[in-house]
C-alpha cells in the first residue's frame, strides 16, 4: 500500500484539512471529528485502495486493518488539522446523542492502550503465579504489579489530559486540579476518623485513585471557569491569575460536589448493569454478545468503556461486557475460517484467513467489514457463535480481571489474580471453544459464494415459489411507497442497510408521512412499534419498508398502523401513517430503506436517484437466473 497516496485520497474525500475538527486512531481505524460531515464522501473514500469500509454512525470511521498506524502518520505529515469551530458546535445542537458519544469516544479512545497495556501485563503475571514461575510475594512480582496497576491508578490524571484536549482547556491546570485530589496528604484526609469538615460541610470519604467520573466533571466545570476568566481578567496578568482562581474554584467544588456525585454516579452505573444482570441472568451476556457486531460497526461498543473500568475500580473484576466481548471477537474467527473453507472465491478466502486470524487475537474489524457485513449467512453465524458462547459464560459467571480486548493473547485476564475463582479462565476457555466452533460449523453450513446461489435460485422452477404464477414470475415493478428523493442503499446512514446485510434494495428520502404498498401481496409482518411492515409480493418476493432510523426506540409514538397482518393488499393501498416532522424534531432520521430480504433468489435492479411521487416506479425486481 502507498500510505502517502491513501493519505491524500482520504483528505481529498472528507472535505479537506480544514473540516476535520480532530482525528484519533484505535487498532484498525481512522476515528474522524468532521466539522460538516456533508463534505465527506462515503463512497469515494470506500473506493480508496487500503480502505476496508466506511462507519459514520457517531465519528467518521474509516476502517484500515493493520496498516492504520501507517496511514495515521501519513495524514499528519501531510495536514495539521484546526477544525470550522462553528459548524461543531451547529453540529453539536443538532445531535445531542451524537456529540455526547463522540465526546466519550473522544475522551477514552486515547487512552484505551495505556489500560490494555497494564491490564495484559497483570493478566500474564496472574499466568506466571499460576503456573509457578513466578511467586506473588516476590519483589519482582510486586514491582511488576504495580506497573500493571499504575495506568488504572492514575486513570483520573489520563482522563483530566483527555478530557482538556477535547474540551479546548489548560491540560496543565486540569492535571493539577485532579492531581490535587490524588495527593498521598489528601487521600489521608478524605479518609480521616470521623470525616473531615471542608466549610462547614463533612467530605464524603473517596478514594479518588481509578475513578472516572469525578476527574470528568471537575473537566467539565474547569472549562466553564477557564473561559469566563479568561474573558475578564485583564492580559497582563492572565497567565498568573487564571490557573490559580481555577485551581481555588475547580479543587474545592469538586471536593464538596462534583466527586462525590461523579463516585456516586459510577457506582450507581454499575449497579443498574449488574441489577440488569441480575434480572436477566445469563441471558443479558447472551445477547450482548449477539448484538455486539452491529454495536462495534457502529462504534458504539466503546460506550462500555466507562462501566467496565467502573466496575473494575468498585468491584476488581467485571462480568458483562468483557465476556461477552470474548464471546463476540472469537465468533468473528470462527466464522471468517469457516469462508475460508467453503468460498470458491480466492481472493475472499485470503481476507478471511487474515480477518480470521487478527479475530482469534481479539481484532475484529477486519473480520467485521471485510467478511462478515459482506455476507448475511456469516453475520449468522457470528451470531449463532457469540450467542450461544455467551449463554455459557453467563452461565458459569465468568469474570475479568483487567480490561483487554478478549483474544487467544489476552486470556490470561480471566485468570483470578488472588487465586480464588480457580474455574474461570477454564470457563472462559469453554466459552471460547463454543463460540469458534458454533460460529465455523453455522458458517461453514449455510454460506454459499454469491454465483453459488444465484445458480441454485436460477434452479428453482418460477411456479413452484409460494403465490407464483409464470406470468408474475417475469419482473416485477416496485412503485414507490412515498413521495420523495431515491438515493442508493449504500447511502443509509446506518450499516445494516448500508452494507446490505439484511437484503438488497434502494432507500427514500420521504416528503410525506405516507406508507403505500409499492406491489400487490399480503402483510407479513407490521411491528410492534409501527416502524416497518413487511410484505410478500404475489411474485413471492419478501419485502420489508423500515420508516427511520433507530425509530422503534420511539416505542410507536407518532406512529399509525392501517393495515394487519395476513391482509391482502393492493398497490396504492395505505398501510402506515406517521408524523414525519415530530419525528425529525425528536432527532430521528426519517431515512426509509425498502429492501428484498430474499435476495438470494431475486435480482434488484438498480432504481436512479432522484424525487418521486408516490405514482413513479420505484424499481424493479425478478427471479434471479444464469
Amino acid at each position: 500500500m502507498d500510505y502517502q497516496k491513501t493519505a491524500s485520497e482520504i483528505l481529498k474525500h472528507i472535505g479537506g484539512e480544514k473540516n476535520v475538527v480532530s482525528l484519533e486512531h484505535c487498532s484498525t481505524r481512522l476515528r474522524f471529528i468532521l466539522a460538516d460531515r456533508s463534505k465527506a464522501d462515503a463512497d469515494a473514500v470506500k473506493k480508496i485502495p487500503g480502505v476496508m469500509g466506511v462507519a459514520d454512525k457517531v465519528q467518521f470511521q474509516i476502517i484500515i486493518g493493520n496498516s492504520v498506524v501507517e496511514v495515521y502518520e501519513a495524514i499528519l505529515k501531510q495536514a495539521s488539522f484546526s477544525g470550522d469551530a462553528k459548524a461543531e458546535k451547529k453540529s453539536e445542537k443538532s445531535n445531542i446523542g451524537r456529540t455526547v458519544m463522540e465526546f466519550v469516544i473522544a475522551v477514552f479512545q486515547p487512552i484505551i492502550p495505556a489500560i490494555a497495556g497494564g491490564g495484559i501485563l497483570k493478566a500474564m503475571l496472574s499466568l506466571c503465579v499460576l503456573i509457578g514461575i513466578l511467586d506473588n510475594t516476590s519483589t519482582l512480582f510486586t514491582i511488576l504489579n504495580l506497573l500493571g496497576d499504575a495506568p488504572l491508578y492514575f486513570l483520573p490524571l489520563m482522563v483530566a489530559v483527555s478530557a482538556s484536549k477535547r474540551l479546548k482547556v489548560n491540560s496543565f491546570v486540569a492535571l493539577s486540579v485532579v492531581g490535587a485530589l490524588l495527593l498521598p496528604n489528601m487521600t489521608t484526609l478524605l479518609s480521616a476518623e470521623g470525616g473531615t469538615v471542608f466549610l462547614g460541610f463533612t467530605l464524603q470519604k473517596i478514594a479518588y485513585a481509578y475513578q472516572i467520573f469525578p476527574a470528568l466533571l471537575s473537566m467539565f466545570l474547569l472549562a466553564a471557569v477557564e473561559r469566563f476568566f479568561n474573558k475578564i481578567v485583564p492580559k497582563p496578568v492572565r497567565i498568573l491569575f487564571v490557573p490559580m482562581l481555577c485551581l481555588l474554584i475547580v479543587v474545592p467544588s469538586t471536593l464538596l460536589v462534583l466527586g462525590p456525585l461523579g463516585y456516586n454516579f459510577g457506582t450507581l452505573l454499575t449497579s443498574a448493569i449488574l441489577f440488569l444482570y441480575d434480572k436477566l441472568g445469563f441471558i443479558a451476556v447472551g445477547l450482548l454478545a449477539m448484538v455486539l457486531p452491529f454495536c462495534t460497526a457502529a462504534g458504539m461498543h466503546k460506550a462500555f468503556v466507562p462501566y467496565a473500568i467502573s466496575s473494575l475500580a468498585s468491584m476488581g473484576s467485571e462480568l458483562v461486557y468483557l465476556p461477552a466481548n470474548l464471546a463476540h471477537n472469537i465468533s468473528e474467527s470462527g466464522a471468517c475460517f469457516g469462508v475460508v473453507l467453503r468460498t470458491k472465491n480466492k481472493e475472499l478466502r485470503t481476507t478471511a484467513l487474515s480477518a480470521g486470524i487478527s479475530a482469534l487475537f481479539g481484532i475484529t474489524e477486519p473480520a467485521l467489514y471485510g467478511v462478515t457485513l459482506q455476507n448475511k449467512r456469516v453475520t449468522l453465524g457470528v451470531m449463532a457463535g457469540a450467542l450461544l458462547s455467551g449463554l455459557s459464560i453467563g452461565f458459569t459467571v465468568v469474570r475479568a480481571y483487567t480490561i483487554v480486548g478478549p483474544g487467544l493473547a489476552s486470556m490470561a485476564t480471566f485468570i483470578d489474580p488472588e487465586g480464588i475463582n480457580t474455574m474461570n479462565i477454564v470457563w472462559a476457555f469453554v466459552g471460547f471453544a463454543i463460540a469458534f466452533l458454533v460460529a465455523f460449523v453455522v458458517t461453514l453450513v449455510i454460506f454459499k459464494d454469491e454465483n453459488e446461489t444465484v445458480e441454485e435460485a436460477s434452479k428453482i422452477p418460477a411456479e413452484a415459489a409460494p403465490g407464483t404464477s409464470a406470468a408474475a414470475a417475469s419482473e416485477t415493478v416496485l412503485y414507490c411507497p412515498t413521495a420523495g428523493k431515491v438515493i442508493p442503499l449504500t447511502e443509509v446512514p446506518d450499516e445494516v442497510f448500508s452494507q446490505k446485510i439484511l437484503g438488497d434494495g434502494a432507500a427514500i428520502l420521504p416528503e410525506e408521512g405516507v406508507v403505500r404498498a409499492p406491489a400487490d401481496g399480503t402483510i407479513a409482518l407490521v411491528a410492534d412499534t409501527g416502524h416497518a411492515i413487511g410484505m410478500i409480493l404475489d411474485n413471492g418476493a419478501e419485502l420489508i419498508m423500515h420508516v427511520g432510523l433507530d425509530t422503534v426506540e420511539l416505542g410507536g409514538k407518532f406512529f399509525e398502523v392501517k393495515t394487519e397482518n395476513g391482509k391482502k393488499v393492493r398497490r396504492g393501498e395505505i398501510l402506515l401513517q406517521y408524523d414525519i416532522e415530530e419525528i425529525k424534531k425528536a432527532g430521528y432520521d426519517v431515512t426509509m430503506p425498502v429492501i428484498v430480504t430474499s435476495g438470494e433468489a431475486f435480482e434488484v435492479l438498480a432504481a436512479s436517484s432522484g424525487s418521486r411521487s408516490a405514482a413513479d416506479e420505484f424499481y424493479h425486481i425478478r427471479r434471479r437466473t444464469v
